[in-house]
């Protein structure tokens, strides 16, 4: 099985929003870097699992990475670095 295109950028966890409800998870806003300035936050369910299956929570100021995966069936070819079709 082959490995899904990807690509990872930095990003940073700006603050932890605590819920309206107590039933409802707290969220982490996350910057990415790299990303155009009015969509380079994310909001996540701060809910993350570590290496022994414990249930862990990002703190203000971690350096995270964003990572965004695609099905090859999902993606064209990048006309980026190539010549340009000739008439």
């Amino acid at each position: 099985m082959s490995e899904k295109p990807s690509t990872t950028l930095p990003a940073t966890v700006e603050k932890i929003i605590k819920p309206p409800f107590p039933s409802e998870p707290e969220k982490a806003q996350i910057a990415v870097h790299g990303a155009d300035h009015l969509y380079r936050e994310l909001r996540i369910e701060n809910t993350l699992t570590d290496e022994n299956g414990d249930t862990v929570r990002l703190k203000p100021g971690a350096e995270v990475e964003v990572t965004i995966a695609a099905e090859p069936e999902a993606i064209a070819k990048s006309d980026r670095g190539q010549d340009p079709p000739r008439a």
